[in-house]
């Protein structure tokens, strides 16, 4: 099993592959929806020691106007997303979008369409565990916005100042908070209900799925470690 070095040495560092991932919240009413694209670049050590991301670079953001109409969202998506499977990348891109609530009958509408992407219809809970069932993959919302966070603090998560929307999500990261109820269950949301949290949870619900293992097998790897006694390739 592969550990990570606590101390990192760039030069010994081997690119493995670099894939995109597409998160869509989906807002009501009075409730923005927005698209975060993220692409995630994965290394291992010539010595097959470590394997994990090393760069998660946000390269879209977009946030539709209030009132946008649903099929409206998902035809935008649908062409985005197939735009991004054109790139010369390892592996088609990976789609996750909320289906809490109203986004049960828009992963309905999703499936209706023709696009080339692994779909993740994502249902956000309070408290529990990972778990997928009938192709929905529920997920504690601390889990998404944990992961996000940590990505930021540790610098593997960039986003790129020149985005349109770059300024607003770093309003929304700033305005979140968690809080612990008596019971001890803790919950996350923006501190104040007029602040919208659409591309926050749009960027965790990319940067969650980008950072679920096991990794894929590339070619790539299997070409590195094809000459290793005992591989597993």
């Amino acid at each position: 099993m592969r550990t990570r070095w606590q101390n990192r040495n760039a030069a010994n560092e081997v690119e493995i592959e670099r894939r995109i991932f597409v998160g869509v919240d989906f807002g009501q009413k009075r409730d923005y929806s927005a698209v975060s694209v993220v692409e995630s670049v994965r290394t291992i050590t010539a010595g097959g020691s470590r394997d994990e991301l090393t760069s998660l670079q946000c390269i879209h953001l977009q946030r539709w106007a209030l009132n946008t109409s649903f099929p409206k969202i998902v035809a935008d998506t649908v062409s985005l997303v197939n735009s991004l499977s054109a790139r010369a990348l390892a592996d088609k891109p990976t789609l996750s979008v909320d289906a809490t609530g109203l986004g049960l009958p828009l992963v309905d509408m999703f499936k209706e369409q023709t696009f080339n992407a692994r779909f993740v219809p994502i249902y956000i809970i309070g408290n529990g565990s990972v778990n997928t069932e009938g192709g929905i993959t529920r997920v504690p919302k601390r889990d998404l916005i944990s992961a996000t966070q940590i990505a930021l603090q540790n610098r593997t998560l960039k986003i790129a100042s020149q985005l349109p929307e770059a300024d607003t999500l770093v309003r929304e990261l700033s305005n979140y908070k968690v809080k612990i109820s008596d019971s001890g269950h803790d919950s996350y949301s923006a501190w104040r209900e007029s602040i919208h949290d659409d591309l926050v949870l749009s960027l965790a619900l990319a940067v969650w799925c980008a950072g679920q293992k096991p990794f894929r097998v590339t070619e790539r790897e299997k070409e590195l470690f094809s000459g290793l006694s005992g591989n597993r390739y």
